[in-house]
């Protein structure tokens, strides 16, 4: 009888904007979060969901920067109490440190900012025994060429991945699953630590956080 094989999902999202200058965030953060089957988490929040709905909050999905404080909260205690097998790790990027105009380019910045993160988080996945992984990110935050983008970061992630790792690469929608709407939520409490220095929600969810690449740019540390 053949061992049913066992697959790795991580969810991507990100916070801050691609602007460079005084008009945009400092701080650009990635962040993922590792799960595996069952999602206990998103039976929670498929729950709520439906709380919600029954008490006439219209929701179709959870965004944590547009949900009510109240929701915002219901959701953060439905993270909390289901981090135990979820891992989260992100990458920070002081925008002001880069200073070459093509890294700037938003298309290539989000592609290299993204391959960098999965770099450090996809071999961790292979050491803990996953044997393919699912990486599932939200829609690619690039105004134009999304398609070229998507294709340049499979391409790049095929070149700097072992021939052995199975690794598939998809660009949905935060609507279509519950674990890129806990990225968002987690995404959110680690940009607020970084760029408004609260970190009120990150505090909460620390004990899952992995890994915080660039960690040592946080202001107040350069």
């Amino acid at each position: 009888m053949k061992l049913q094989v066992k697959y790795a999902y991580i969810f991507l999202d990100e916070s801050g904007d691609l602007v460079f200058g005084p008009k945009g965030t400092r701080y650009f953060v990635l962040t993922s979060v590792s799960m595996y089957r069952p999602f206990p988490v998103c039976e929670a929040l498929d729950s709520y969901k439906h709380y919600s709905l029954e008490r006439d909050v219209d929701i179709e999905y959870f965004h944590c920067s547009n949900d009510s404080k109240n929701i915002r909260k219901g959701v953060f205690e439905k993270i909390i109490r289901n981090l135990e097998g979820m891992h989260i790790d992100c990458l920070v990027i002081d925008k002001s440190k880069i200073t070459d105009p093509a890294l700037r380019e938003e298309k290539r910045f989000y592609r290299e900012t993204l391959i960098c993160l999965l770099k450090d988080v996809l071999p961790r996945e292979r050491s803990a025994g996953a044997e393919k992984i699912i990486v599932i990110t939200d829609t690619v935050p690039v105004k134009r060429q999304k398609k070229t983008v998507e294709r340049g970061i499979k391409n790049s992630l095929a070149k700097e991945l072992p021939p052995v790792t199975e690794c598939q690469i998809l660009h949905h929608s935060s609507r279509s699953h519950y674990g890129l709407q806990v990225a968002d939520y987690c995404c959110w409490a680690l940009f607020r630590k970084w760029e408004n220095e609260d970190s009120t929600y990150y505090d909460r969810i620390s004990g899952a956080v992995r890994g915080e690449l660039g960690a040592e740019k946080r202001k107040g540390k350069e």
